[in-house]
């Protein structure tokens, strides 16, 4: 599926292969928390436009999808919280990427739950960069149950500028 939006060529590619774009995730043949479930997300949208509220500054908004598997369920056969957080981390990361590209590490994470999603159930994550300034960075990002028509939950994702070693 092709990516939409008005991001470049080169984003677009980039953002066809998470893992790639990430690094790689395992290390020794190990496979890491959320391997699986982060080379299932899909971009299907990547964009840079004049904010609304405020036509001197930019938001960048990328959508998301992948299907609810096993591997994302919690014992009551519902998506499980951590796996929410999971996509949120990560999903609401590359909308502040395409606004300002650089290392920058979480701050602070905070998730509201609306509803369940189940096994089979498609999910659309929509990511919306906040506010970018020099110190920190925030995005919203909403996970929507395209299956059912519901919102699961939703997120403001704090990041900031990695502090360098001081000695």
């Amino acid at each position: 599926m092709p990516i939409t939006g008005n991001v470049d060529d080169h984003t677009k590619q980039a953002f066809s292969d998470l893992p790639a774009l990430f690094g790689s995730r395992r290390k020794g043949g190990r496979v890491n928390f959320g391997d699986d479930i982060f080379a299932r997300i899909v971009v299907t949208h990547a964009s840079v436009d004049n904010k609304a509220e405020e036509p001197l500054k930019q938001e960048g908004r990328v959508v998301c999808e992948i299907v609810v598997t096993e591997d994302m369920l919690n014992g009551g056969g519902n998506l499980h919280g951590g796996c929410s957080a999971y996509l949120i981390d990560n999903c609401s990361s590359l909308s502040l990427m395409i606004v300002q590209p650089g290392p920058n590490v979480s701050q602070s994470l905070n998730i509201v739950y609306h509803s369940p999603a189940t096994l089979g159930d498609k999910l659309r994550i929509v990511n919306t960069s906040i506010a970018i300034g020099a110190r920190a960075l925030s995005a919203r990002a909403e996970i929507w149950n395209v299956t059912k028509h519901r919102l699961v939950a939703s997120g403001v994702h704090i990041k900031m500028q990695p502090s360098t070693a001081k000695l």
